[in-house]
């Protein structure tokens, strides 16, 4: 067995002491550093992320806490105990972001955003809900509850997810297109009764903005239903 000299001891000490050529040496005071570094990118990252999303994706108006006791009742006179309140909620938040002032451009007015016609209508029909008003939150929620109930009884389909998507689009764009394109979407083989990859595929008649803004409706509508899943059942999910 060999033994090291003194002077090669030395030697062994003092290379293990010097810093390893491209491999820095961290301080307490650098080391610091970079962790709040990545610590503010990470925040940075998150931030971005929550800004990418749409500005209202990530919660509910806090309007529309105003209106929850009233939309679930109205909800239940007009479809029953078992109506989809979350799916009514997600309506309104599409219609006006619950804001009983909305104006849409081309006149559609207040929570439920109905069209003067259309309001002049419901108060013939539904004389028992009061004074037609659509600036009206109560009479705007109760009004848009029997009016999805009377498109609903109105509409067949294959299934109570098909038959809400089609009495969506109706409220948005009128019974009588939904019948249309219902036929139409018949003579070419496709199932009258379902909605995605059938009658909502096929266009009657309607100006192409007109048919894509119908489309999206209930897809919107569907996007912001689990937004109030604390509220009551959903039927678009």
């Amino acid at each position: 067995m060999r033994y090291c000299t003194l002077r090669e001891e030395h030697d062994v000490c003092a290379a293990m002491q010097r810093p390893t050529l491209g491999a820095p040496q961290l301080n307490d005071s650098s080391l610091s550093s970079w962790i709040a570094l990545a610590i503010t990118l990470a925040v940075a990252l998150i931030i971005l992320a929550a800004l990418a999303l749409p500005a209202d994706a990530a919660s509910i108006p806090r309007e529309a806490q105003r209106y929850r006791s009233v939309l679930i009742r109205s909800a239940r006179l007009e479809l029953g105990l078992a109506a989809p309140v979350a799916t009514l909620a997600a309506q309104l938040h599409t219609e006006s972001r619950w804001d009983e002032s909305a104006r849409s451009p081309v006149g559609a007015q207040g929570l439920a955003q109905f069209m003067p016609a259309t309001r002049e209508w419901m108060g013939e029909i539904r004389p028992d809900l009061g004074r037609a008003d659509a600036w009206s939150p109560g009479w705007a929620l109760r009004a848009l509850c029997a009016y999805d109930a009377w498109l609903l009884a109105r509409i067949t389909a294959a299934s109570e997810r098909d038959r809400w998507q089609m009495t969506l689009a109706s409220y948005n764009g009128g019974l009588g297109w939904i019948y249309k394109d219902q036929r139409l979407a018949r003579s070419r083989g496709l199932d009258p009764g379902r909605w995605d990859g059938h009658v909502a595929e096929v266009n009657a008649g309607r100006s192409r903005a007109a048919w894509t803004e119908n489309r999206g409706y209930p897809r919107r509508i569907a996007g912001r239903e689990p937004l109030y899943a604390a509220w009551g059942r959903g039927v678009l999910k």
